[in-house]
């Protein structure tokens, strides 16, 4: 899969959604993964949210967190994590808490990426063991992308890239990605896999301004993974994968 070749790529990308702000984008991906969530506790009796840190959905969340929904039956997965302890600066798991799990939201389930292990390969049992306590496969996920073409913790050419982008095995992966303005010093990552993505029923790109439009539209033309990883999304037949973007 990283390093598959590029024939039909362009076939599997599913068409850019265009929106005026924000708050539009926000507002209809907010109803989309309640939808979503509500059947999934309706065919199972419980439903999962895999949900990405960065700014770009932080609005999103907290449109999410106020929806009139049995949360307590919802389990919100980390996609990725920098190895940092809660509360510290870089913690998605902490910006998750502060944005998602609030309000109504407050009564979910929460799995986190981050354990006591000095480094995140050593983390990877741990990790699995809280993944298995999830429904799955994910009844909706929210992802982001980076200018430079990664998604989750999936960096270009990353040590332990291609454990992430393989379409089966296990949930989670450590990354060692090397260091640049997108990964400041933050360069220890647990990630969720692509073979975790797999069956989601809803997986949705989040992307804002003309910069990341741009990097969209090239990792959508032909090229390797590993160069643009947000491609392993692009290019899974399996993945429901729709992309909202504004100004």
């Amino acid at each position: 899969m990283p390093n598959g070749p590029d024939k039909n790529a362009l076939s599997l990308v599913t068409a850019m959604q265009d929106f005026t702000d924000g708050e539009t984008a926000a507002r209809t991906l907010a109803a989309a993964v309640e939808a979503r969530l509500r059947e999934g506790i309706a065919r199972r009796g419980r439903a999962s949210l895999a949900a990405s840190g960065g700014s770009s959905p932080k609005r999103l969340y907290e449109i999410l967190a106020s929806a009139d929904l049995d949360w307590s039956k919802v389990t919100v997965v980390l996609a990725d994590e920098r190895w940092v302890e809660p509360g510290l600066t870089g913690s998605n798991e902490s910006f998750i808490k502060a944005s998602l799990l609030t309000g109504n939201a407050a009564d979910c389930a929460f799995i986190g990426l981050k354990t006591p292990a000095a480094a995140p390969s050593g983390g990877l049992a741990e990790i699995e063991d809280r993944l298995a306590g999830a429904p799955h496969p994910f009844d909706a996920v929210i992802l982001g992308m980076g200018t430079d073409g990664h998604t989750l913790s999936w960096f270009p050419e990353a040590e332990g890239l291609d454990a992430a982008l393989a379409p089966e095995g296990p949930r989670a992966a450590a990354v060692t990605a090397t260091r640049s303005d997108v990964t400041g010093p933050f360069t220890e990552r647990a990630t969720l896999t692509l073979s975790a993505l797999q069956g989601a029923r809803l997986c949705a790109l989040l992307i804002s301004g003309e910069a990341k439009r741009a990097v969209w539209r090239d990792a959508a033309g032909p090229g390797r993974v590993n160069a643009m990883p947000v491609r392993a999304l692009m290019r899974d037949p399996g993945l429901d994968l729709q992309t909202y973007w504004w100004p």
